[in-house]
């Protein structure tokens, strides 16, 4: 039996992430700060036949995480792969953004992410020789206006996970980080329509990603169809890295 964590799995990417997971036949657990949305998503995820465990936990406090990763551990003996998608971030020029809203994106993005990727790795994964760890990245992976601070944090979780990917390559642990591009999702209703419209036109494919187009690919990278896969990113984001312009790619007439 495989055992998957998601973090922010009440909504989102990370509830299509694991529902995903539970499909390709893995015991979820989620977690989340809202309580509602993670019950609502247990309840469906386990309307499918699969296990799911949900723990409200703030991921941001290293007591909830220990709490967190007891709450797992109890229940399932064991966590195979993580999938460390809790975030959040805001749009501001860069010369507006405080030191104080700096560390907030980072401090969520980042050091939330690799404690959550400590405790997990050292008390399960490491000692149970196996195991994928999964962080969320950026596209386009070059910098993106108005966040500064969120691509930042994006980029330093892509180095991470190379950097772990070398030394836990000798534990059978594979890290790997999926770099997102825009996906229509409950975080980004607040953005406004023209600036999601502006942000459709950019993409070669022609269409905004949806939470299911994000989710297969990191269930199919937390398979073992995707065993000689670690320490890379892999971009999700319908060609908008490849594209790199600055102007909308032509359409079809």
């Amino acid at each position: 039996m495989t055992v998957a964590l998601v973090t922010g799995g009440g909504t989102g990417i990370g509830r299509a992430t694991a529902f995903a997971l539970a499909r390709d036949g893995a015991s979820v657990a989620i977690c989340g700060r809202r309580l509602e949305p993670l019950a609502a998503a247990r309840v469906e995820i386990e309307s499918t036949g699969a296990e799911c465990l949900a723990v409200p936990a703030d991921v941001r406090e290293p007591e909830q995480v220990e709490g967190l990763v007891d709450a797992v551990l109890e229940r399932f003996g064991r966590i195979d792969v993580l999938v460390n998608n809790a975030g959040g971030q805001f749009l501001a020029p860069a010369e507006e953004i405080s030191l104080k809203g700096w560390r907030a994106v980072h401090r969520l993005a980042v050091d939330a992410a690799w404690e959550v990727t400590r405790a997990v790795a050292t008390r399960s994964l490491i000692p149970n020789r196996g195991g994928v760890v999964v962080f969320l990245g950026f596209s386009p992976r070059r910098g993106i206006p108005e966040m500064a601070h969120a691509s930042a944090a994006r980029a330093a979780l892509e180095t991470l996970a190379a950097s772990l990917s070398n030394e836990w390559a000798r534990y059978e642990i594979r890290v790997v980080c999926v770099a997102l591009g825009t996906i229509l999702s409950e975080g980004l209703e607040g953005y406004g329509a023209d600036r999601i419209a502006a942000w459709e036109r950019s993409i070669p494919l022609g269409r905004l990603g949806t939470p299911e187009d994000a989710a297969n690919v990191i269930a199919f990278l937390a398979s073992p169809a995707a065993s000689y896969v670690t320490g890379t990113t892999v971009v999700v984001d319908g060609g908008v890295d490849a594209w790199g312009l600055a102007e909308p790619p032509p359409r079809a007439g």
